[in-house]
């Protein structure tokens, strides 16, 4: 069922796919947490006098925080933000995050996880956030999987999705795996990208409201409407 998309990732790499870590996303993928980004990344842009919308939010998930406010900054108000500036609007977005409901783990998860530990797979987390807090709480949810170390956040690269820092930087820090060794699971165009441009055999899964064609047009290898379904399927993938 799915080795035709296999074979077609072969055909575009330098190295048949043979995967030893899978990478997941954190917002969209691990937790039910966009809803609430994307009604405080509107709460907090609006009180600066950005206009942003929960479509730009899901448009915009993966990048690093400052550089979204940064480049949203330049393009209506025409100010080249400084790192300060553009923090602390990402601070001011973060802190009414924490003031949301804790957002859930998705259906699913932990069931594919303990799926690609049995596999003998590596796992891995690659998130754009920088809220210190959301990564504590990763940690300690998927201790049986992870640990810090095999956890890479905006504070790990200067160039954020789409650009393949992140993966790249996913792929060495869960293990110094080779691109073709590593499996993205995205649910973001910007992450999609960047699970592309590294070079990994990438899972786009939609979470959100964006057409499957929007996530499918970024290059993903393969689409799922939910992780559950991709749980399910795991073990025909591995195959």
């Amino acid at each position: 069922m799915f080795q035709p998309s296999i074979k077609k990732y072969n055909e575009t790499s330098s190295e048949p796919f043979a995967p030893k870590v899978v990478l997941f996303d954190m917002d969209g993928i691990l937790y039910d947490s966009m809803p609430n980004h994307a009604q405080v990344w509107t709460k907090a842009m609006t009180e600066n006098g950005i206009k942003f919308t929960a479509q730009d939010a899901y448009a915009t998930e993966g990048a690093r925080g400052v550089d979204t406010v940064k480049r949203y900054a330049k393009e209506q108000l025409d100010k080249d933000l400084s790192d300060e500036e553009a923090e602390a609007i990402y601070q001011l977005k973060a802190k009414y995050f924490h003031e949301m409901p804790e957002p859930p783990i998705f259906d699913g998860v932990k069931d594919l996880m303990w799926k690609i530990k049995a596999a003998g797979l590596k796992i891995g987390v690659v998130t754009g956030s920088g809220q210190r807090a959301l990564i504590e709480r990763l940690i300690n949810d998927f201790s049986e999987f992870i640990t810090e170390n095999q956890v890479t956040t905006a504070f790990d690269v200067k160039c954020g999705k789409p650009f393949p820092d992140p993966y790249l930087m996913g792929l060495q820090k869960a293990g110094n795996y080779a691109p073709h060794e590593g499996i993205v699971v995205e649910n973001a165009p910007l992450g999609i990208r960047a699970g592309i441009a590294a070079h990994c055999f990438t899972i786009a899964v939609n979470s959100g409201p964006l057409p499957d064609a929007t996530l499918l047009n970024e290059g993903a290898n393969i689409l799922f409407p939910d992780i559950r379904q991709l749980a399910d399927n795991w073990e025909q993938i591995l195959k």
